[in-house]
């Protein structure tokens, strides 16, 4: 096995010790946390004492498991351990009802002539939190009024709405599963999409993506508008 040099190994150690705080100022014991968390106590052990790094999913199903923002994993508090830059994706800065929100492409605004080149970097792209606890990150800039290109994430048990309604609008939607499984419901379709796996479907048919299990889903997602 390659050991990782001092430098590499700080930053997951730094990240391991406030998660072993968090953990423990909440009362929750090592296996309860990997239980609810769908992992293995082992792997939560090695991410505690810096010996595993955790995917975005993971610290976001994390956060909320323990009732703590990533912001704070990642803040300079008591001194006793040293500041760590903050990974992507930035803490979203509202709270938006999908319900209300319609196409995506009203999410946030988009360039009537989109620069020729859009390189963005962890931290700094345009995040949105749904009410129902999912997270959009648009990952260019320069897709124009008719598409949209994001990661997506679902944290365990949440949906596309919290009520469970179904949406629909005008467009195409195309995406490709990272981790874990989700529920796609297209019409009077219902599949399970899993990692690995790629969708398209019309967004005009009545649609709810849902996480079912206890583990977060993330994913990239294209959405081709339609007028």
């Amino acid at each position: 096995m390659t050991e990782l040099s001092p430098s590499a190994t700080k930053p997951l150690v730094t990240l391991g010790i406030r998660l072993k705080r968090v953990r423990e100022r909440s009362g929750r014991s090592l296996r309860e946390v990997a239980r609810e968390l769908g992992v293995s106590a082992s792997f939560l052990s090695q991410m505690e004492r810096g010996k595993s790094q955790p995917s975005v999913a993971t610290l976001y199903s994390l956060s909320q498991l323990l009732n703590v923002s990533i912001d704070e994993l990642f803040a300079e508090d008591d001194g006793d351990v040293p500041a760590v830059p903050a990974p992507k994706p930035a803490a979203p800065a509202a709270v938006v009802n999908r319900s209300q929100l319609g196409s995506l492409a009203d999410a946030w605004p988009h360039a009537q002539q989109p620069p020729t080149l859009s390189v963005t970097r962890p931290g700094k792209r345009h995040v949105l939190e749904m009410d129902s606890g999912v997270i959009w990150e648009r990952l260019v800039d320069n897709t124009g009024t008719g598409l949209d290109f994001i990661e997506i994430i679902y944290p365990p048990h949440s949906s596309s709405t919290n009520d469970q309604r179904m949406l629909q609008h005008s467009g195409f939607e195309f995406g490709w599963l990272i981790e874990g499984e989700l529920e796609v419901t297209v019409g009077f379709e219902v599949l399970t999409l899993r990692a690995g796996e790629a969708i398209g479907f019309d967004s005009a048919v009545p649609h709810l993506l849902a996480n079912r299990t206890d583990t977060a889903v993330r994913g990239i997602w294209c959405v081709r508008h339609g007028y």
